[in-house]
């Protein structure tokens, strides 16, 4: 069995990160379901093109969260990016702090423990390879 890039001690920040990026998956996977349950047929395209977006989105996280426990330095700029547009989206709902903030501090924590000089680290390709 071959040991995935840079093998060894996966630093709690990287760690943190793809768990928070699972979660992330998880709810959006959530928000998929409920809006497939709330499908209504006088708006069927919009339904469906939602919850199939929530899905691919939610597919694509879940992916790169199990990257980033596999030290797979690729997985870093997709969540990255992600985080990015929740910041934004959080900014975007700056009038209900209910939702802004679980949404900016998510993001904020995520990546603070993405570039975390030991995830950084962690991230780094193997030069022997």
């Amino acid at each position: 069995m071959t040991s995935p890039p840079g093998a060894g001690h996966r630093p709690r920040t990287l760690t943190l990160a793809a768990v928070l990026v699972g979660l992330q998956a998880v709810l959006l996977l959530g928000w998929a379901i409920a809006e497939a349950v709330s499908f209504d047929s006088s708006r069927a395209t919009m339904g469906v093109t939602t919850t199939v977006f929530f899905l691919l989105y939610a597919a694509a996280l879940a992916l790169c969260g199990l990257g980033l426990l596999r030290r797979s330095s690729w997985a870093r700029s997709p969540v990255v990016l992600t985080q990015l547009i929740q910041l934004g989206l959080a900014w975007s709902f700056r009038d209900l702090p209910l939702v802004a903030v679980p949404l900016a501090a998510f993001a904020v924590v995520t990546l603070g423990c993405l570039f975390a000089p030991a995830s950084l680290a962690a991230l780094e390709p193997d030069p022997e390879d």
